[in-house]
């Protein structure tokens, strides 16, 4: 089982993916080799085969066409003809003509499969192109079921086997406080407010922190307090706090003293992973109505989605709803998401695809 990542793994920068595929590897896994950058440190339990982007790399590869001729000759160095190999590629759609064209003329197409992980909503490539993609690869993994039909409405022909595996988070670690800790933690954080909302994301244009900063600029909402993480700000706006960039392993207490969390998100979401921790912290959800993160939701079952989400009338509405309401009802369970059905998962699925290469 080869895994190819774009992304050094483990990986020092912010990502939903790489998060999940840390937490994968240090526990039980199916991975036997890892092709990616070189890392800070690495994980005992994989074989590594680095990749590089140095100046000689970029001329080879613009000589000899192929962006990504240093994971290809990794590659070529695992691949023994007497193996069977299950190859599976995160996000980059690109390489894949690439891998096909290496197992081809070295003579491994008949002992070789490629699983290929999606983890955006929509077709990312057109018609013409996805045909031919979906015939090169044997399994695409999707995020959601309504990604899945996404894909089955654009493109003429799907000819590759489709799965579906949600998202899953350490529910050791992002779990909700009975009130008596949730004051203490919130005293202990200099919290003085009662309801305390709660944003966290990358700070880019598609996550719609303008908009949510926007609605604070307007309204004075009661002994209300909105939480930044992941942007800072010079601007002074009443009732708002940037706490810039927080360690991965202090915002499950964040989460935990919100009483609601805004996923303002203006772009097709594949899943959200910062949606669901605060799902499983007991938060109050608001989310876009985009994407995957209806389904997300059970389609507004655990949390209110606005549908939409480029009015700001509609988020101040549903945030003054919270206000009068002052409680949850959208409370899910706690495994809803777990991290645990997802590498039971992941494990199926790479077990399915040997399977099907050997059989």
């Amino acid at each position: 089982m080869i895994l190819i990542s774009q992304s050094e793994l483990p990986s020092s920068k912010i990502g939903s993916w790489t998060k999940l595929y840390k937490n994968y590897l240090e526990g039980n896994h199916a991975i036997d080799y890892i092709i990616c950058p070189k890392p800070e440190s690495k994980f005992t339990s994989v074989k590594y085969q680095y990749t590089s982007n140095n100046f000689i790399d970029k001329i080879k590869a613009k000589i000899f066409k192929k962006s990504h001729l240093s994971a290809l000759s990794a590659l070529k160095k695992i691949l023994k003809n007497n193996e069977n190999y299950i190859i599976q590629v995160v996000d980059n759609f690109k390489i894949v003509p690439d891998i096909v064209t290496l197992l081809g003329e070295n003579g491994f197409q008949k002992n070789c499969k490629i699983q290929f992980c999606y983890h955006g909503f929509p077709p990312f490539l057109d018609k013409e192109k996805g045909v031919n993609f979906f015939q090169s690869i044997d399994e695409m993994i999707l995020l959601t079921h309504d990604s899945y039909q996404a894909h089955l409405d654009y493109y003429t022909s799907l000819q590759c086997k489709f799965s579906v595996l949600p998202n899953g988070i350490d529910t050791s670690k992002f779990y909700p406080l009975d009130a008596f800790k949730k004051q203490k933690q919130k005293k202990a954080l200099q919290l003085k407010s009662k309801n305390v909302f709660l944003w966290c994301s990358q700070d880019r244009p598609k996550k719609g922190l303008e908009l949510v900063l926007e609605i604070w600029k307007k309204n004075s909402f009661p002994d209300s307090q909105l939480l930044v993480i992941g942007s800072t700000s010079n601007v002074n706006i009443p009732g708002v706090s940037f706490l810039g960039r927080i360690p991965n392993s202090d915002l499950p207490k964040y989460y935990q003293v919100s009483d609601v969390y805004l996923f303002s998100t203006l772009c097709q979401e594949g899943f959200g992973l910062s949606l669901i921790e605060a799902l499983s912290c007991g938060c109050y959800c608001i989310a876009s109505a985009l994407g995957g993160v209806p389904e997300v939701l059970h389609y507004g079952k655990y949390g209110k989605l606005i549908v939409n989400p480029h009015s700001i009338s509609e988020w101040e509405n549903a945030i003054n709803e919270y206000l009068i309401l002052q409680d949850n009802p959208y409370k899910s369970p706690i495994d809803l998401y777990s991290f645990e059905k997802w590498r039971k998962s992941m494990n199926i699925l790479i077990a399915e695809a040997k399977l099907r290469l050997t059989n």
